[in-house]
């Protein structure tokens, strides 16, 4: 008989984990997945496209419903996870009902942080996190609403995006004195806003939110050296809170986020997480690949191998505002690194490699990112580049033939 094995959490990770687990232990485990969101499991990178009008919102799915019942997964979605008996071994939610486990995954994720500003509850204050979200943002754009977005980090730059394609008047503001300050060097950041700044973006930097005006809706938002921007709306998107009350309450190991070991086990027997809720060796990933990896080893895991997870070169290789952006590993140069840089402004692209001890460990690229992943392979494999260093700034094809001549 399968063992029941219940998934909270019907995400990105919860999707490519069911996948794992059917190419390494199908039919070991009768899975049930609970998800809060009224549909499918979806691409949430591709939210921003949604809201520009590029993609349809029922093309961002990652699985159809088919998939799934193939699978012999029950899905139960739009469906709220309200307490984890450990005790028990049950899931209860909302309707009352109670789902038993053998073993629990909790994929939770993370959700957006709302600034603690004077008027931040203020009517036409949202968040941009998931496809409700987009319901809201594409409503806004379409009446022509002026839009403040606060955070120019991913998410901030991809709901500015998005607002403007729609046909938003925006404008970003970022507390830091350079976008995406977390993936990017300053020359790529510049680059970077000079080019979303062409999509008719204003972007104000060094720019601290101080208070939201507004008698019962938005009016305008204050800065802390007394600029006012009038706004019908604002967009809180500066960064994302792992979500761990329900592990909290259950009396599950908690820090920033769910704590788990080499293993993805939390604190309690039989219970993991894995994706944004999680905590490894003291590092909460915000991004897809790691939740990816982390799916992959908790599979194998679950199968019986013994398989370790020991963290993740963190990588970001998405198109940010309609910019294609990758960022790699350190790239900014520990002491002793060296770096090449090829920059050509009038055509938008930006590359810097970072090299250290005959091997490459960290990369930025703006614009031109055709050679991401073999510099991806090249970072995480810790390949010697001695042979190839010369060329490998101008891709693959030519590195590798030098390297056979």
């Amino acid at each position: 008989m399968s063992e029941p094995l219940v998934i909270v959490g019907n995400g990105m990770a919860a999707a490519r984990l069911v996948d794992e687990l059917a190419r390494v232990a199908l039919g070991r485990y009768a899975i049930a997945v609970i998800g809060d969101e009224p549909r499918l499991a979806y691409n949430r990178v591709l939210l921003s496209s949604v809201l520009a009008g590029e993609t349809a919102s029922h093309d961002i799915e990652l699985r159809p419903a088919a998939w799934w019942r193939d699978r012999g997964v029950t899905l139960k979605y739009g469906c709220l996870a309200t307490e984890i008996d450990v005790g028990r071994r049950e899931v209860k939610i909302e309707n009352e009902e109670s789902i038993p486990f053998s073993k629990l995954v909790l994929t939770t994720g993370s959700s957006a942080l709302r600034l603690n500003v004077p008027g931040a509850d203020l009517a036409g204050v949202h968040t941009f996190r998931d496809s409700r979200d987009v319901d809201l943002l594409l409503t806004l754009a379409a009446q022509k609403k002026r839009v403040v977005v606060v955070g120019g980090g991913l998410l901030g730059l991809e709901a500015a995006y998005g607002l403007a394609k729609a046909g938003a008047p925006v404008t970003l503001v970022h507390l830091m004195d350079r976008l995406m300050e977390r993936q990017l060097d300053a020359p790529a950041a510049e680059l970077l806003k000079s080019l979303v700044e062409r999509k008719g973006i204003e972007i104000l930097l060094n720019a601290n939110t101080a208070r939201i005006h507004g008698q019962t809706r938005v009016e305008g938002v204050e800065l802390t050296d007394g600029r006012r921007i009038e706004a019908d709306a604002v967009i809180f998107a500066a960064g994302i809170r792992p979500n761990i009350s329900l592990a909290r309450e259950a009396g599950i190991a908690v820090n920033r986020g769910i704590v788990v070991n080499d293993y993805l086990q939390t604190g309690t027997v039989d219970v993991f997480a894995i994706g944004e809720c999680a905590e490894h060796r003291g590092i909460c990933y915000g991004l897809v690949e790691p939740a990816y990896e982390q799916a992959r080893v908790l599979a194998r895991h679950l199968a019986g191998a013994k398989d370790c997870y020991a963290g993740s070169v963190v990588a970001t290789n998405l198109k940010v505002s309609g910019v294609s952006v990758f960022s790699a590993g350190d790239f900014i140069g520990a002491e002793g690194s060296e770096t090449i840089v090829l920059s050509d402004i009038n055509y938008g692209t930006y590359k810097k490699l970072v090299i250290s001890d005959g091997r490459l460990v960290g990369a930025v690229l703006i614009g031109d990112v055709s050679d991401a992943l073999w510099y991806l392979e090249l970072i995480r494999s810790r390949q010697p580049t001695q042979r190839i260093r010369a060329d490998m700034m101008f891709g693959r094809s030519l590195a590798i033939r030098s390297e056979a001549a």
